[in-house]
């Protein structure tokens, strides 16, 4: 009851570091049927594809064993070396199905996770040895779909295995007396054709699994609000301090502008939406930036250049262009020199005329 409970507070979704650090634990959606389903339709592959020669290849060395046995010796080390021989020779016939086999498998689990390495599976848990925990997992909603799915499997394979069957059941009764030559290929037919049906019932199977065993993972991993807020502390800070970060950095850049934007020889301006404030004095290499903003800081700086006296000059271009190039406290681009010039020019222009 306490674990359903716990469940049930679970609701939000698992952010990204909590499915990383499950992957990193080996914790990864894994569902037994895809394995299976892997083997079986390489298995498949391999009857379809390699079976002929296969089989001729294993039939070529067993039939020169036989005829030539009289002819063999075995005595001291050439007993050894035959059954090298022939274990080199049945290696051949049968490694690339062999190798079909195993990248089958090996597809079924990377298909559904990509490679994991960690130990964490193998470290000692008491909750392996616990009967407690083992009748919990014996009773679990897992090991109930899991006998639920076996019992499925089960009915639907065997009522597909008869139906195929039924039809053959007179040419099998007389297999006894079928001639060799003719046994392998009807026994391979109907081999195919069974293992067809499996792989096709079993697509239907590993899918649904799959959906279940995603779902179940899923649902584990989902978080508390607390967990959440818990995380998002832990990645990014307490919201609260960077609140008061925040509050704290906007105050002393007001107060910097506020010293800032009375030395300023000009105020270039959008009109409304950017302002940036400019300082230029014989000697020096370049006008400085000594404040800028957009919106409420852009009007701030114009109620205070409005204060002191400090010419405010409508060019909403070069407003933009340097707001987006240049920084406070940094020199403005070469690239802007000659509109900054005409603009500080008619300033100075001004002033002369106004000073008599």
């Amino acid at each position: 009851m306490a674990e359903e409970a716990d469940l049930e507070d679970k609701t939000e979704d698992p952010s990204q570091k909590r499915l990383d650090d499950a992957l990193e634990r080996g914790n990864v959606v894994k569902s037994q049927e895809v394995n299976t389903w892997f083997i079986i339709a390489g298995a498949t592959l391999v009857l379809l594809s390699f079976s002929g020669g296969m089989g001729q290849g294993l039939t070529t060395t067993m039939r020169g064993l036989i005829a030539n046995s009289y002819d063999i010796n075995v005595d001291g080390p050439a007993m050894p070396a035959l059954f090298r021989e022939i274990g080199l020779e049945m290696l051949a016939a049968v490694g690339i199905p062999f190798l079909v086999l195993m990248l089958a498998a090996l597809a079924g689990n990377l298909i559904q996770h990509r490679l994991v390495w960690s130990t964490e599976a193998l470290s000692p848990k008491f909750s392996k040895i616990s009967p407690l925990a083992g009748l919990k997992r014996l009773f679990s909603k897992q090991a109930l779909a899991n006998l639920g799915k076996g019992i499925v499997k089960l009915i639907v394979l065997g009522s597909v295995m008869t139906a195929l069957m039924w039809p053959e059941r007179e040419r099998m009764e007389g297999l006894v007396t079928m001639d060799p030559a003719a046994l392998l290929p009807f026994t391979q037919v109907l081999s195919l054709k069974m293992m067809g049906a499996v792989v096709a019932l079993l697509a239907v199977v590993a899918g649904a699994d799959y959906f279940f065993q995603y779902r179940t993972w899923f649902g584990k991993l989902k978080m508390s609000l607390q967990e959440l807020k818990d995380e998002i502390k832990q990645t990014q800070g307490d919201p609260f301090i960077k609140g008061k970060l925040k509050q704290i950095r906007a105050m002393r850049a007001k107060q910097r502008m506020s010293s800032a934007v009375p030395k300023a020889s000009v105020i270039i301006t959008n009109p409304t939406h950017y302002a940036v404030a400019l300082q230029y004095e014989r000697g020096m290499d370049a006008p400085l930036c000594v404040a800028k903003g957009v919106d409420a800081m852009a009007l701030q700086i114009r109620k205070i250049a409005t204060a002191h006296d400090v010419p405010i000059v409508e060019n909403p271009p070069l407003a933009r262009a340097l707001h987006a190039t240049v920084e406070v406290d940094q020199t403005i681009p070469p690239e802007h020199y000659k509109a900054v010039a005409e603009v500080i020019s008619y300033v100075m222009k001004l002033r002369r005329a106004v000073r008599p």
